[in-house]
């Protein structure tokens, strides 16, 4: 067994109990830089959800050599589209602030959100100060230090809900939409 799970198991990856502690955590007062040019803080009022992937690829679409055989790897993109398609039904149901989040740099996340047309920018953790105050499931991978894929509801600077590990990673909105709904009373109050 490796960190990601049995690899026999196929590309899906498996609970290592790494996001568990997230739970009722409070988000530090971290500054990150954001693809539309401002600082953003996670311990913000209102209704946030945050999508943390390891990586887009680039535009010509190369990937680090061994990304397909590390499970969870592969969906940066088909996620963050379905993020970005079901922009307004989030903020209908009370979802005041949509980001996706990597350890890679506002120059290179700049690129994907404009040629993916995200309405929502993407957080920079390219110094790890935010994975290393939450201790957010890591990994390496060609030389870099990549987020494992997570997704979390933060309320009024809460953790209030983490969906951990994220598979398949085009159908997290899909799950996020259908949590808010179901604790609707906690989102809007």
């Amino acid at each position: 067994m490796n960190e990601f799970g049995d690899a026999r198991a196929g590309l899906v990856p498996q609970d290592d109990g790494a996001a568990a502690r997230l739970l009722g955590m409070e988000v530090p007062s971290i500054a990150l830089q954001a693809t539309d040019g401002t600082t953003v803080s996670l311990c913000s009022s209102g209704l946030s959800v945050v999508y943390a992937y390891p990586r887009t690829s680039p535009p010509e679409g190369k990937a680090i050599d061994g990304w397909d055989v590390v499970p969870g790897a592969r969906g940066c993109t088909p996620q963050s589209c379905a993020f970005r398609d079901h922009f307004a039904e989030l903020k209908e149901l009370g979802a005041s602030r949509l980001f996706g989040l990597s350890t890679q740099t506002t120059e290179y996340q700049r690129e994907a959100a404009k040629r993916l047309h995200l309405p929502f920018p993407l957080l920079s953790d390219h110094s790890l100060l935010l994975a290393s105050a939450l201790d957010l499931p890591t990994f390496q991978a060609g030389g870099m230090t990549l987020l494992k894929r997570l997704t979390m509801i933060v309320e009024a600077g809460v953790i209030k809900h983490v969906f951990y590990p994220v598979h398949p990673p085009e159908k997290n909105a899909d799950a996020v939409i259908r949590w808010i709904k179901a604790n609707r009373i906690s989102a809007m109050g």
